[in-house]
């Protein structure tokens, strides 16, 4: 579970210190510069190659079991976001060797963990036929008819995608014709065919860290899995998201890495899914996710109703309890995280604690929530009855760190954070909040040895808070209480976190 913990903090401060898919180190997984260069003899009998950033619809995309992701054209692929293209068959050999495949209709990697037989597997279509890859290798008895793999699915598909229980209801496939799309349920081989017209026909589909965007022609557009609704201002240019382009192209304005002294948490949580979230400022990122990459959202994107940051956030059964200020959100963790009905509530009145707090956290499998707060707190000098449109210059240096795609959409909800804490002489506390008992009332009160805590985490190796660009870790919520001596601190650095110093 360290190791483990170590790695998703990597991707996190990864993620804040760049925003874009084109501009990120960490999606950046092309092969070396003499593979990509490398061709077989006889390349000259194919089409020339193609150039992504002159505007290509593409055929397909698809990431691989290893995280690395293809966008396919013809007989040529592009592995990665920057980098040029080569033929499809040197990496993936049997389809030219054994089938001479001029180009793929669709591709997407599956997931169902229940069958590890197909989990991970890369699936292309072409024509009626189905090929499953694993780790390049084209799987024994492919292809078959797409009917006898996905019955109900028609040939000649447009494109495909994969759709994972937790953001689709189910594991499931989504396949395009046309304006027809086919929702595919994995596990019962069953079909729900949909119309959504509003959408533009996909000539290709790819899913990246909970989002979902149709390409077309040299555009893409972001839609939802479930229910195809399309938010924010579409279609946009490839070229300035998912490639690096040269001058005329790109975003970012000029976004620098952050220093590893910037780097700072507000809430760590993971739901009862095992989907793990980290909120820095309005932002949130996926830290379970790391295979594919790491991008910062707004919050808002994921939960609709929390406007700017959040003080804390805690998981207990199937909920989310999101804290800000001296109101609580809960959130149903089905597909999507729905809020339910009544809330917000004050904070007081739902766990019998005065809002704000700093950080909160609940050990697997208890029922015990563990909040840390300064015995003193105040307003900050943010006028709380500003508009909350206007935002303020610390807020805009964050957004201008976002990926445009995001900026666009979500920048006007961003207001200031109404609270300010500043650390007391005297030291934080910590509160105990039993959520099995009614009322639910704090129960104890317990001096911790730190003046400022910013997060908090507890997981099966025990207690970690965070505290600027360091954290701390504990074996329990009691050895926290108890000590004294503070343990050696784990510094943020640019070997595991990927900041500047």
């Amino acid at each position: 579970m360290t190791a483990l913990f170590l790695s998703l903090c990597v991707c996190l401060a990864l993620a804040l210190s760049n925003a874009a898919p084109a501009h990120h180190d960490v999606m950046i997984k092309d092969a070396p510069e003499d593979e990509r260069q490398s061709h077989p003899k006889g390349e000259e009998l194919h089409d020339a190659k193609p150039d992504r950033c002159k505007g290509v619809e593409f055929d397909a995309i698809t990431p691989d079991e290893k995280g690395n992701t293809f966008f396919f054209k013809g007989d040529h692929l592009w592995k990665g976001f920057v980098g040029s293209a080569e033929l499809s068959s040197s990496i993936f050999k049997e389809l030219d060797d054994y089938h001479h495949l001029g180009h793929v209709d669709a591709a997407f990697r599956m997931h169902h963990q229940d069958d590890a037989s197909v989990h991970d597997h890369i699936y292309f279509f072409l024509d009626d036929k189905v090929f499953s890859f694993y780790n390049y290798t084209l799987e024994k008895g492919y292809p078959v008819e797409i009917q006898q793999e996905f019955p109900g699915i028609p040939s000649h598909l447009d494109a495909a995608v994969e759709c994972p229980k937790g953001e689709c209801i189910t594991d499931s496939v989504l396949f395009f014709k046309g304006n027809e799309t086919y929702s595919y349920d994995i596990k019962t081989k069953t079909v729900k065919k949909k119309m959504w017209t509003h959408l533009p026909n996909c000539t290709s589909a790819f899913r990246w860290l909970e989002h979902y965007y149709c390409f077309h022609g040299f555009n893409f557009t972001r839609f939802h899995p479930v229910s195809g609704e399309v938010t924010g201002t579409y279609p946009k240019d490839v070229r300035h998201y998912f490639m690096r382009c040269g001058e005329g192209f790109g975003h970012g304005g000029g976004a620098r890495k952050l220093r590893c002294s910037e780097v700072k948490l507000h809430a760590v949580t993971t739901d009862d899914k095992g989907r793990s979230y980290a909120f820095h400022d309005a932002m949130y990122l996926r830290l379970d996710t790391h295979r594919d990459g790491s991008h910062r959202f707004p919050i808002s994107r994921s939960w609709k109703e929390i406007s700017g940051g959040v003080d804390a956030v805690f998981s207990y059964g199937d909920n989310m309890y999101i804290i800000q200020g001296s109101q609580i959100y809960i959130y149903k963790s089905a597909a999507h995280y729905t809020l339910i009905e009544g809330y917000p509530k004050p904070l007081k009145e739902e766990l019998g604690i005065d809002g704000p707090v700093d950080a909160a956290f609940l050990c697997p499998k208890q029922d015990t929530v563990y909040f840390i707060q300064d015995p003193i707190w105040k307003l900050s000098s943010a006028d709380p009855h500003k508009d909350p449109l206007a935002g303020d210059k610390e807020e805009e240096g964050v957004i201008g760190r976002l990926l445009e795609e995001d900026l666009e959409e979500d920048e006007d909800n961003l207001p200031p954070n109404l609270y300010s804490r500043p650390g007391s002489a005297m030291g934080q506390k910590m509160y105990e909040v039993d959520l099995a008992a009614t009322p639910r009332v704090v129960k104890k009160e317990i001096p911790i040895p730190f003046p400022k805590i910013d997060a908090g985490l507890c997981d099966a190796d025990g207690v970690k808070v965070f505290i600027g660009p360091e954290y701390y870790s504990y074996e329990s919520p009691m050895i926290l209480a108890m000590s004294r001596i503070k343990p050696i601190p784990q510094k943020i650095s640019p070997e595991k976190f990927g900041c500047e110093d």
